[in-house]
């Protein structure tokens, strides 16, 4: 489940987005209101987390132009907490309204009520043999057993998932699994996908399942086609 988190922020962005991706969200950055609404329109985020106060253009008039096209739940963050505020933002399409500052326990609060609201149920991915559970960390290949996964093999799968088939770049996949500021790098993602491949493939050594982009990234096959050991990334 994709949620798009709309702050310049350079300190709270980050922070907010490790939270939900540590609750199994699928999360999207933006720090101003132009590349927010090209997210929107390319990734289709089923819900969208959208500050005020914005570099080019204010939130507001992000709501608006959201809502011109799509229908998923905006949940809004302000430092500023007079009515007028509130009530501009609910009319021009908000859903919900969150006044900084906050405990991340609040905003998951909020956002699991407004996906609830609209019909959502707990985050979970799923294509063809594939199905991630996301809420018990849990993955199952072509009906087999279910296959218990650590956080960092799930926001890595999850990822891969989100968009199935697609090669992802090494760098959106570190910056996914362990922040912008986490303490990634490329031989822990190659580990990463070792042990990940120990789980999911019948023969890790000739994988089917997760593959190898030579030079660029991974991938995930949903249909379990042939594939092959390749080189890393």
């Amino acid at each position: 489940m994709k949620i798009l988190v709309v702050d310049d922020d350079p300190e709270l962005l980050p922070l907010i987005a490790f939270a939900l991706r540590q609750a199994g969200y699928l999360v999207l950055e933006a720090a101003a209101g132009e590349p927010a609404l090209e997210l929107c329109r390319e990734e289709q985020p089923e819900l969208v987390v959208l500050d005020v106060n914005l570099p080019d253009f204010d939130g507001f008039e992000v709501c608006r132009r959201i809502r011109l096209e799509q229908t998923m739940p905006i949940l809004m963050l302000t430092v500023r907490g007079e009515e007028e505020d509130l009530v501009r933002g609910l009319d021009l399409g908000a859903d919900d309204y969150l006044t900084k500052p906050f405990s991340p326990r609040t905003l998951l609060a909020r956002i699991r009520a407004l996906l609830r609201r609209g019909g959502e149920s707990a985050p979970a991915l799923a294509q063809g043999a594939v199905r991630l559970d996301l809420a018990k960390a849990e993955l199952q290949l072509a009906g087999g057993p279910s296959r218990k996964l650590t956080p960092l093999e799930l926001r890595l799968l999850q990822l891969l998932l989100a968009h199935r088939g697609e090669a992802i770049a090494t760098e959106r996949i570190l910056r996914h699994v362990w922040g912008a500021k986490g303490g990634g790098d490329r031989q822990l993602l190659k580990q990463l996908v070792h042990r990940l491949r120990e789980k999911i493939e019948p023969e890790p050594a000739e994988p089917r399942w997760l593959l190898t982009q030579t030079g660029f990234g991974y991938r995930l096959a949903t249909d379990g086609g042939a594939g092959g050991p390749g080189e890393e990334a």
